[in-house]
């Protein structure tokens, strides 16, 4: 059997297989709330035979959306909106579910990316973003405000609250957001985090606070269900946060409970130069993976089963995350197991869809015609 589709464990969660779809903002919820766009979304790729579905950074706090209509979890309309969506998942399909939980920091109360993605400005009903200091994403914007202790505890706290009612939820795991450019990459990043005060400065210092918010969110989430966090290991950008400083955080997160690390790069400054080939991002995870031997998922532009397989065999991460791809091949996971000669899980309803020459590709079915 292919390793792609072998089992995996984390903590008492167990995957079906080694393919993760990855959290992808859908912007597409009203007050922070899950809408019908959401069972839809979901949904479908609930049905996709991976094995775990990760559902978009979701919100702690208003704002700390990237959006106005990022989806959030923050209080009990947030909760009651995606709880008929985690159930209606549960009924059809076997699939783990994991959030991403996240905060946007200073790229807060932007439009949504059809719209252009720029900051929404306070007089024209966007809001003033937080962030580890008062420098913008970009030079032309309005400085965001500095946290303060009261608002860092604020923060922290909120982190704590979603992932209790994501416990209560019954969301079998959690990523906790420090990429792409948000809160608590912010935090790391030199480019972002000019504090002067015990959580910036050296690197001590600036992973001070996302080691607090991981520690916080392990507490109250239940002991045997795994917590992961997705890193950016690069910024792209010179002076910026390095691979070698990742695998210090790695070392420390490992350190505390951290089930896997979800190895992403960028998004802290738009000078970044990104070097875009197929799997341009898993030389990241399997150097984590080596200096730390933390678990890892690898990501980005990883299109092709053989190369997913590949990645997995020969060591350089333990899971393979898929976004784009699976948004335009929802049966990502099925077309890789029928050219792997691997089995997926399918519901019944589509048992009947099985190529020909691919009749075991749902396992032992049986199905009776009238």
């Amino acid at each position: 059997m292919s390793k792609l589709f072998t089992p995996f464990a984390l903590r008492g969660v167990t995957l079906a297989n080694r393919i993760v779809v990855s959290p992808m903002c859908q912007y597409s919820a009203e007050r922070g709330e899950a809408t019908d766009w959401h069972m839809i979304h979901l949904g479908h790729l609930a049905l996709s035979g991976a094995g775990m579905l990760c559902i978009e950074a979701t919100a702690v706090e208003p704002i700390g959306r990237i959006t106005p209509a990022d989806l959030g979890l923050w209080d009990d309309a947030t909760e009651a909106a995606l709880e008929p969506v985690i159930a209606a998942i549960r009924r059809h399909s076997p699939i783990r579910i994991a959030m991403q939980i996240s905060h946007a920091g200073r790229k807060a109360s932007s439009h949504v990316p059809w719209d252009g993605g720029q900051l929404i400005s306070v007089a024209d009903g966007g809001w003033l973003p937080h962030a580890p200091s008062a420098l913008p994403h970009k030079a032309d914007e309005t400085p965001p405000l500095a946290l303060d202790v009261a608002g860092l505890m604020r923060v922290k706290e909120a982190f704590v609250a979603t992932a209790r009612r994501a416990a209560r939820l019954g969301i079998d795991a959690l990523e906790v957001h420090a990429a792409h450019g948000y809160l608590l990459h912010q935090f790391l990043s030199p480019i972002a985090n000019q504090r002067t005060d015990e959580y910036g400065g050296s690197l001590e210092n600036r992973m001070r606070f996302p080691l607090e918010v991981f520690d916080a969110v392990r507490a109250v989430f239940p002991d045997d269900r795994p917590v992961g966090v997705r890193v950016s290991a690069t910024d792209w950008v010179e002076g910026g946060w390095t691979p070698e400083e990742t695998v210090v955080f790695a070392q420390a997160l490992k350190a505390r409970g951290c089930d896997w690390i979800d190895v992403s790069t960028g998004g802290v400054s738009p000078l970044q130069k990104i070097p875009l080939e197929p799997g341009y991002q898993v030389p990241f995870a399997r150097k984590v993976k080596q200096e730390t031997g933390i678990n890892t998922m690898a990501v980005g532009l990883i299109t092709d089963p053989l190369q997913a397989n590949q990645i997995v065999e020969d060591g350089e991460a333990d899971m393979i995350a898929m976004a784009r791809a699976m948004l335009y091949d929802p049966r990502w996971p099925w077309h890789a197991a029928a050219q792997l000669g691997a089995t997926v899980s399918a519901p019944p309803q589509y048992w009947r869809s099985q190529p020909r020459d691919q009749k075991h590709l749902f396992g032992e079915t049986t199905l009776g015609q009238r």
